[in-house]
């Protein structure tokens, strides 16, 4: 046997091995997949159990319940401002990890909540005067809500996440 015909057995026994080994590890790998999403799937209690706090977390941040919540007598509407947008962020830090659990769509939905709302709390107190007290911000921005047509924000994402985990339920 000549050099190229040894190279050539090495080779095509080099691809068979790979080939094998591709195989036995993929057929464990989708063993494994099959296991953790079957009907009766152990994860689908965290999966809706985050759904649950995520609805929490969106009712939390609506602005009329975060102001009920979060309003103090004698703060400046700047001071308002800042505890208002804190308060949005450090709920969402509270349930940054139940990301894992629900689908990207839901957890686009809770950015998109912190951030607009987030938006609305600034862009109201930029347009108030600097001696503005906090309890005139906090009726702005229910005034704000309260004037929204096509209905608020958090109630749309709550009704989203409610679809969602349905479907996980059925």
């Amino acid at each position: 046997m000549d050099d190229n015909m040894i190279s050539l057995i090495v080779a095509s026994a080099a691809l068979l091995i790979s080939l094998v080994t591709f195989f036995i590890f993929n057929k464990e790998r989708t063993k494994k997949k099959a296991e953790t999403t079957a009907p009766g799937d152990s994860t689908r209690p965290l999966q809706l159990q985050a759904y649950e706090r995520l609805i929490v977390l969106a009712d939390r941040i609506a602005l009329p319940n975060l102001i009920s919540r979060a309003s103090q007598p004698g703060l400046s509407a700047k001071e308002m401002q800042s505890l208002l947008t804190e308060s949005i962020k450090q709920e969402v830090e509270y349930n940054t990890s139940q990301q894992i659990y629900v689908s990207a769509a839901a957890w686009d939905a809770i950015r998109n909540l912190k951030d607009q709302n987030m938006l609305i709390i600034n862009q109201v107190a930029t347009s108030m005067p600097q001696d503005a007290k906090g309890i005139d911000l906090n009726k702005r921005l229910l005034d704000f809500v309260m004037n929204q047509q096509k209905g608020t924000l958090h109630t749309i994402v709550s009704e989203a996440l409610n679809y969602e985990a349905k479907k996980l339920m059925h």
